[in-house]
């Protein structure tokens, strides 16, 4: 079984081409407050979300094949490195320049983690025409109707989970879950080398240091919406050399 994780501000639908390309079972899961209710006392940590996880995966039979993308990277390295207990048969992720001792969040990030400035943010953007947030999405290379999907699914409850999750990941989550090493379940690094988020020299280093292979995808960030077929061929090929 395949399980998908997402990122911010996402929800799980930005899975549903991937799985479709890839044709074997899957699921993909929806992070508690975004698409979906956010638990009473629920703390949207960065923790927290691996935890979930973490139960989630424990209820499948056998192993699964982890893949996450932006944040739902973040909580695959987590999962990967921290838990090799865990019901993981080999995982996939983006976005790994995050993971470096050095990093220094982007632009958005910053303004998330920042006390009154990220509230401001968000009530701003969320009381913005659907139409207009999603313009944000097309100049990163999602298809329109992808970006008003995307869009159209940012609401308060996702806003205060983006907040939260963020604020626990100061100044960078090597801060909190490193130093890294070789990851018990065999993994893959890949690399959209249109991100604005990651860098190829970065994610390289981190697939090092993780044990991991390293794959490009000719793509921006969101791929799985702009690239399904060059990903689920990626991914495959990973699975089956397995």
């Amino acid at each position: 079984m395949i399980v998908f994780l997402h990122g911010v501000p996402e929800t799980a639908a930005i899975w549903r081409k991937l799985q479709s390309a890839v044709g074997r079972p899957s699921v993909a899961l929806e992070l508690p407050g975004f698409g979906c209710a956010r638990p009473d006392g629920f703390a949207a940590t960065k923790d927290a979300y691996v935890e979930w996880v973490l139960a989630q995966i424990a209820a499948h039979d056998e192993p699964v094949d982890l893949v996450g993308h932006d944040w739902g990277a973040g909580i695959t390295y987590g999962i990967a490195t921290r838990h090799p207990e865990a019901n993981v048969r080999s995982w996939a992720a983006d976005v790994s320049a995050i993971m470096r001792p050095d990093y220094v969040w982007h632009d958005f990030a910053q303004v998330w983690q920042t006390p009154g400035e990220g509230e401001a943010f968000v009530e701003a953007q969320n009381s913005m025409p659907t139409e207009e947030r999603a313009q944000l999405f097309v100049g990163l290379g999602v298809p329109h109707d992808d970006a008003l999907e995307m869009a159209g699914a940012s609401d308060a409850t996702m806003g205060s989970c983006i907040l939260d999750l963020y604020r626990s990941a100061t100044p960078n989550p090597h801060a909190h879950w490193g130093p890294w090493s070789k990851t018990t379940a065999p993994g893959l690094v890949i690399n959209p080398l249109g991100d604005p988020f990651d860098d190829p020299e970065g994610s390289k280093e981190m697939a090092a240091v993780l044990g991991a292979r390293h794959a490009t995808i000719d793509a921006s960030h969101f791929w799985p919406y702009e690239a399904p077929d060059q990903a689920a061929t990626v991914l495959t090929a990973f699975w089956d050399s397995l």
